[in-house]
């Protein structure tokens, strides 16, 4: 039985207060848990490049510690921390390692960042990255063209400390959520999967497979053909697929310190879900971060109703098709067109113990040849290498990655992180596609 078809547990946490002023992070074993072995400082990507970055043991059990003792001050460096969480899985001794840089980025910007300056203006843009993309969306084709105009970019830096070495990612000519209306919303969606289940001999009354997809920003403004593939996948299963507003899951935020953005976004979408998991939908998310941010980081960092429930009935994509349905057998008779590709698994992905899943699940699928490239880090970590001043430890960090695609028989890039997926299209030039879109030219 692959990870992914492993069942799912509750964590068994014993609270315990990470900083005196945080009242609501008594989710999970503490600093006194690290016996400084620094296995967590071993495995951080930013450490490995940044000589002058302290790494995960500094920012999360000894600044704990420090803060325990008396009133100090937040180390700076905590916002340098790019928020891949990889010293979580690394740690021998469960200590809350992320849970503790959030809890720090948090204070540190609440009391320590003057809100007048260019860092925090920067950060706020882009941590609430939504906000921006639902008015630049409005205009999908003016957007892209100023967007990408070299004074633009000249301008985003010098005034806002966000590099001009990226291209800024297109807006697509429909969001996602414009496709979804104009395609019948849940009722053509109810009547696909129901027609779906005829054709598969499956009890056509029955409505109990049902999901609600948290598409996130970046698949509704962006790269609307995930979230499609998504719902096409799942309606040929027989799932009723609803789609219910909603806000960022909060990814960005976190790692920017922006605590009361994220709780405020966290708190619109625990009340729009809970109540559909109440009516026994589960929630699936096509953004690896996404459902690392609604399962593990909701539930360590607020304290509000149906974040439980929430993070208990959240799931990736695959990972959901791969526990509840024959995935494998689906695949043993199709094919799509021949095509090698360069597999990188998210941070956050492996956070999940979903790091082999895309492999093992297309090796043997007819047209497809697929190589993992690797375990480093793709360096972006969402808002992280949009920073001038971090670029370059982004592309350090990524360099490993990128070595190991262009030496890899793929032509084509696979990952389901959309910020990884720029990553590995800036430093490579590969196109790079989703798995979800792969999944769905096989099965439908």
């Amino acid at each position: 039985m692959s990870d992914a078809e492993q069942p799912r547990s509750e964590d068994d946490f014993e609270p315990v207060q990470v900083f005196p002023e945080a009242e609501e992070m008594d989710l999970r074993p503490g600093a006194d848990n690290c016996y400084k072995c620094t296995t967590c400082d071993s495995v951080c990507p930013v450490a490995e490049v940044d000589d002058e970055f302290p790494g995960p043991k500094f920012q999360g059990p000894e600044q704990w510690r420090l803060k325990r003792k008396g009133d100090e001050d937040i180390d700076p460096s905590v916002m340098s921390c790019s928020n891949c969480m990889r010293c979580d899985n690394a740690c021998p001794s469960s200590v809350p390692l992320s849970q503790m840089h959030n809890a720090a980025r948090g204070e540190y910007v609440e009391a320590q960042m003057d809100t007048l300056s260019r860092e925090y203006v920067r950060n706020r843009v882009l941590a609430n990255y939504r906000t921006m993309a639902e008015l630049g969306s409005k205009v999908p084709r003016l957007t892209n063209f100023v967007m990408g105009l070299g004074v633009t970019k000249l301008f985003n830096e010098k005034v806002l400390g966000i590099t001009s070495k990226r291209d800024f990612p297109e807006f697509a000519e429909q969001t996602f959520r414009e496709w979804w209306e104009e395609r019948g919303g849940a009722a053509a969606s109810k009547k696909r999967a129901r027609e779906a289940r005829a054709e598969r001999g499956d009890d056509t009354t029955s409505d109990e497979k049902r999901v609600a997809y948290f598409h996130g920003c970046y698949s509704n403004y962006n790269t609307p053909e995930v979230g499609k593939a998504l719902v096409r996948v799942f309606e040929s299963f027989g799932y009723e697929v609803v789609v219910p507003r909603q806000r960022c899951s909060g990814t960005p935020m976190f790692a920017n310190g922006m605590l009361k953005d994220a709780e405020r976004a966290a708190g619109v979408n625990a009340e729009r879900f809970s109540g559909l998991i109440e009516e026994g939908y589960d929630v699936v998310a096509s953004c690896t971060s996404c459902s690392m941010s609604l399962r593990q980081e909701y539930p360590e960092l607020f304290s509000m109703d149906g974040v439980e429930d929430l993070s208990n009935h959240t799931y990736e994509a695959m990972e959901y098709l791969r526990i509840h349905e024959d995935l494998e057998g689906a695949l043993e008779e199709a094919s799509v067109s021949d095509r090698s590709y360069a597999y990188h698994a998210p941070c956050h992905a492996r956070n999940q113990g979903l790091d082999r899943q895309a492999v093992e699940l297309f090796r043997d699928l007819d047209g497809v040849t697929i190589e993992d490239v690797g375990p480093s880090c793709s360096g972006i970590s969402g808002t992280y290498g949009w920073k001038a001043e971090k670029y370059d430890t982004s592309m350090a960090i990524g360099e490993e990655m990128f070595e190991h695609m262009e030496h890899a028989a793929g032509e084509v890039g696979m990952t389901e992180c959309p910020t990884c997926s720029m990553q590995m299209e800036h430093g490579t030039g590969y196109e790079i596609r989703h798995p979800l879109q792969v999944l769905e030219e096989a099965l439908t």
